[in-house]
């Protein structure tokens, strides 16, 4: 009985600590302004950010668990996963990303399918990664919902930020079906997705429901949007023309001949979730290059990066390593983590709970014990809502 008592009051301790942390930082990048040298960030019982600054001007109070670093930056956000949906041992009981029994699919949830506990989720939290935008994959016209989820949590209900985020189609090769079934062809998949947004804009709900027009009735009330894989030029036109039509919200996925258009993304006021920038150039990603994220940056286009969606074993990739080629390739420093913070959560529309170290915000921060972008640096802490949520901090 006295050994449960000790285990339980320890584990009291343990949790209470874990709600009140200090971070020490001696670069703390906040994404809401100037870095600030020798900081600190102070995370209250609530999860959320109560206060961060100079060392010199923030006072730890007494009882709080206090961690370490040489660089602290927001928890990481992947823009665009499948992970959760799609696992590491890509075997058909842990592939739930795509069901192919039918090329338009608006109605399949993600948070159906989701789980919080797959080993993939733990992996990229332990590289910072702390908010992922996941779901049906870009395989088909119109595969299923998104979601966001932060990455650390048991149950669907807890991990949960937006149950419902996009829509995700796919304009483009990958979303022909192919075997002399619909749609074979570009044509035919314009002419499929523009026939059920026309069908829905007449309409009437009566007492049965029909999922598949609820959802397309949320897009054409601009209440979310779809996000739209399209790598060629004229696939990526082919959606801004589709978005004008039906004045729908888009965000373009992948856009890996984003640079030829420069102009008309920037009219249309779309932003970008560009490909990884490691992304293997071939199909309709072939003429891929490392600096789009900088050439649409440059020209004022809101950008994102993201893990993308990989075929085979391991699944995924880590949005920091994404982000520091982009680094490589264009970007400043700021502006590549910036893809994979706070720009990243202003496209998602999440920017008012992660993205930047800011007081009322989500206690979610990533520790290094160097450059994030830096090849021999680690990831040594994350934390989440206010909780340690990797293994490896120390």
């Amino acid at each position: 009985m006295r050994k449960l008592l000790v285990i339980a009051i320890t584990f009291f301790a343990l949790a209470r600590i874990d709600a009140q942390i200090a971070v020490k930082g001696e670069i703390i990048w906040t994404m809401a302004g100037e870095n600030i040298q020798n900081g600190v960030v102070l995370i209250g019982t609530n999860g959320k950010i109560e206060a961060v600054g100079p060392a010199t001007q923030i006072k730890i109070p007494a009882g709080y668990r206090v961690l370490s670093a040489k660089v602290v930056t927001p928890g990481l956000i992947d823009a665009h996963s499948v992970i959760g949906l799609s696992g590491y041992l890509n075997q058909p009981h842990d592939q739930m990303q795509l069901d192919a029994s039918s090329p338009i699919q608006p109605e399949l949830r993600a948070i159906d399918a989701y789980n919080s506990e797959e080993k993939l989720v733990e992996w990229v939290r332990q590289y910072g990664v702390t908010t992922i935008h996941t779901g049906h994959a870009p395989a088909a016209l119109v595969s299923g919902q998104t979601m966001i989820a932060k990455t650390f949590g048991r149950t669907i209900e807890e991990v949960t930020l937006v149950p419902t985020a996009t829509i995700a189609v796919t304009l483009g090769q990958a979303g022909l079906a192919g075997q002399g079934r619909s749609p074979g062809t570009r044509a035919k998949a314009a002419a499929m997705l523009r026939s059920e947004l026309i069908k829905a804009q007449s309409y009437k709900p009566d007492s049965s429901r029909d999922l598949k027009q609820e959802m397309w009735q949320k897009v054409l009330k601009r209440e979310i949007p779809l996000l739209v894989t399209a790598h060629k030029a004229q696939d990526i036109m082919t959606a801004l023309r589709i978005a004008k039509e039906f004045n729908i919200r888009v965000i373009l996925d992948g856009a890996s001949e984003a640079y030829l258009l420069i102009d008309e993304i920037k009219q249309a006021g779309v932003p970008v979730i560009i490909h990884p920038t490691m992304y293997r150039a071939s199909g309709d990603a072939q003429n891929l290059s490392m600096e789009t994220a900088a050439k649409l940056r440059a020209a004022g286009i809101q950008v994102a990066l993201q893990s993308g969606y990989e075929t085979y074993v391991p699944k995924t990739r880590v949005v920091l390593f994404e982000a520091a080629i982009a680094a490589a390739n264009g970007l400043s420093q700021k502006d590549a983590l910036a893809t994979i913070t706070i720009d990243a959560a202003r496209i998602l529309g999440i920017a008012d709970r992660v993205g930047s170290i800011e007081v009322g915000k989500d206690g979610d921060l990533a520790l290094f014990d160097g450059d994030p972008f830096e090849y021999t640096t680690h990831c040594i802490g994350t934390i989440i809502n206010g909780k340690v949520a990797s293994d490896v901090v120390r």
